[in-house]
């Protein structure tokens, strides 16, 4: 296969912190990608919400859908840049694991509730999950993820020393004690892609997760750059399509054109900078795997549109609200009472009162929305979950 010579190749990987054996039949990167769906994190995501609370209807987007469509697309531009498809598909498949319950708005809680005792970031507790909490190998904590997998899961979206001196982000500092990731510099092409792919994936099924939920309609989004010129060139072509289908079409073609764009744009910076090897990638001084001005400033306008129709309508900033005290309840009862978390939990309680409260963080942040729901209903002795 074909590979471009600043593409990272799993033969000559950094390799893991704690060495083992090389697969027979799987990259390292391919093995990760592996390791990432077989965790306990990953199936819950499943249960987590995108925008909507998971229950609210099962053609939403959750985060385990998005996971897999971020997959999907990362591995397309991997595999048209001719860069390791394995490694962007791992870093895309793990970029979620850190979310709370209940999207941002679980996010925003665990953030104050925290604010005490060392913040809460959800790219840094994705970085926990893969590095210390998943415990499911004899020898060591976490997934043992190679360097490269690691570096691109933390650093997808740019370097990040900037951040070290936040307390949320001492975790991350102390494990550079044991391994230098380059807080300082850009990752590979490959998590580069993920993170791209991450942008085209939220906002085209933002997209079409809005208008399902009757939020905006085809004809609210058409005065928009990119997003309406494709709804009419459907309705050119199709002219007697219903709204369901032209929606699909539309959202198709978006992902496709916004793919193109960054293609073109990757190879033109690409070009641009002279970088001949991974190395030079890092040292580029801006991503590589980019959308062009053009797109950013279509795609700034759709964002707004989004977070006015979307992100802030009523029915979203009800469920927020609902979101947000049960899990300030929650924190602050198993604070008072950590022994009412499972016995695994508990045990990781012990001791003062900033190691108590990652404990409790770390368990509610690994809940499903169901499940905190019914912790909360059980916590509280109620006979129905909060109404969301």
């Amino acid at each position: 296969m074909k590979r471009a010579a600043q593409a990272e190749r799993p033969e000559l990987s950094r390799g893991r912190l704690h060495p083992e054996p090389p697969s027979a039949t799987r990259t390292p990167f391919a093995r990760d990608r592996d390791r990432i769906i077989h965790t306990t994190a990953f199936r819950r995501l499943k249960g987590k919400t995108q925008v909507f609370i998971a229950h609210e209807g099962d053609h939403y987007r959750t985060r385990l859908t998005h996971s897999l469509e971020v997959a999907q697309i990362a591995r397309s531009l991997a595999a048209a840049l001719h860069l390791d498809a394995d490694l962007a598909e791992a870093v895309a498949l793990a970029h979620d694991l850190g979310h709370p319950p209940f999207g941002h708005a679980g996010e925003d809680q665990l953030q104050a509730s925290m604010a005490r005792f060392g913040g809460f970031d959800h790219n840094v507790q994705t970085f926990r999950i893969v590095t210390k909490l998943e415990r499911r190998y004899p020898d060591f904590d976490g997934l043992n993820l190679s360097w490269e997998t690691v570096e691109g899961v933390i650093k997808h979206n740019g370097p990040v020393d900037h951040r070290l001196g936040e307390p949320a982000w001492r975790a991350i500092a102390d494990y550079a004690r044991d391994w230098d990731l380059r807080w300082d510099s850009f990752a590979s092409l490959e998590a580069q892609a993920a993170a791209v792919a991450d942008d085209i994936a939220y906002n085209n099924h933002d997209v079409d997760d809005g208008v399902q939920a009757g939020l905006f309609t085809l004809d609210d989004l058409s005065g928009l750059p990119l997003v309406g010129p494709a709804i009419a060139s459907v309705r050119r072509d199709w002219p007697d399509l219903d709204e369901e289908r032209t929606r699909f079409e539309a959202v198709r073609r978006l992902i496709g054109m916004m793919i193109e764009d960054v293609l073109a744009e990757t190879r033109r910076r690409v070009a641009a900078s002279g970088a001949e090897t991974p190395e030079d990638v890092r040292r580029a001084g801006r991503p590589l795997i980019a959308f062009s001005r053009e797109v950013n400033e279509a795609l700034a306008r759709l964002r707004a549109f989004l977070m006015e129709r979307m992100y802030r309508a009523p029915s979203v900033n009800h469920m927020r609200a609902s979101a947000q005290r049960v899990l300030d309840e929650m924190f602050e009862q198993l604070m008072a009472a950590p022994d009412r978390m499972p016995s695994a939990w508990a045990e990781r309680a012990v001791g003062d009162e900033a190691r108590t409260a990652r404990a409790v963080c770390d368990y509610i942040a690994g809940m499903t929305d169901r499940y905190a729901l019914e912790a909360h209903m059980r916590l509280f002795g109620l006979s129905r979950p909060v109404e969301m």
